[in-house]
Protein backbone atom coordinates (compact mmCIF):
# COMPACT_ATOMS: atom_id res chain seq x y z
CA UNK A 1 0.00 0.00 0.00
CA UNK A 2 3.09 2.48 1.14
CA UNK A 3 4.70 2.07 -2.83
CA UNK A 4 0.96 2.45 -4.13
CA UNK A 5 0.99 5.71 -2.82
CA UNK A 6 4.53 6.64 -3.87
CA UNK A 7 3.75 5.77 -7.00
CA UNK A 8 0.55 7.90 -7.12
CA UNK A 9 2.39 10.95 -5.86
CA UNK A 10 5.05 10.52 -8.24
CA UNK A 11 2.52 10.18 -10.86
CA UNK A 12 0.54 13.16 -10.41
CA UNK A 13 3.34 15.41 -9.65
CA UNK A 14 5.13 14.32 -13.13
CA UNK A 15 1.80 15.46 -14.73
CA UNK A 16 1.61 18.35 -12.97
CA UNK A 17 5.40 19.55 -14.59
CA UNK A 18 4.98 18.73 -17.53
CA UNK A 19 1.37 20.24 -17.81
CA UNK A 20 2.09 23.90 -18.98
CA UNK A 21 -0.38 26.54 -19.15
CA UNK A 22 -1.22 28.65 -21.75
CA UNK A 23 -0.22 32.10 -22.17
CA UNK A 24 -2.71 34.52 -22.88
CA UNK A 25 -2.24 37.53 -24.78
CA UNK A 26 -4.27 40.74 -23.54
CA UNK A 27 -5.96 42.64 -26.52
CA UNK A 28 -2.94 45.27 -25.71
CA UNK A 29 -0.69 42.62 -26.71
CA UNK A 30 -2.53 41.79 -30.02
CA UNK A 31 -3.24 45.40 -31.19
CA UNK A 32 0.89 45.38 -30.88
CA UNK A 33 1.92 42.44 -32.46
CA UNK A 34 -0.51 43.96 -35.37
CA UNK A 35 1.04 47.10 -35.29
CA UNK A 36 4.72 45.50 -35.56
CA UNK A 37 3.82 43.10 -38.73
CA UNK A 38 2.37 46.44 -40.49
CA UNK A 39 5.43 47.99 -39.99
CA UNK A 40 7.61 44.96 -41.61
CA UNK A 41 5.22 44.77 -44.34
CA UNK A 42 5.73 48.76 -44.70
CA UNK A 43 9.35 48.42 -45.02
CA UNK A 44 9.58 44.96 -47.19
CA UNK A 45 7.17 46.99 -49.48
CA UNK A 46 9.40 50.18 -49.42
CA UNK A 47 12.49 48.18 -49.99
CA UNK A 48 10.82 46.38 -52.90
CA UNK A 49 10.43 49.71 -54.39
CA UNK A 50 13.51 50.82 -53.90
CA UNK A 51 14.68 47.72 -55.76
CA UNK A 52 12.51 48.21 -58.30
CA UNK A 53 13.60 51.70 -58.65
CA UNK A 54 16.98 50.71 -58.67
CA UNK A 55 17.22 47.90 -61.55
Amino acid sequence: MKKLSYLFIALFSLSLMTTSCREQKSTGDKVEDAIDDTGDAVEDAVDDVGDAIDG
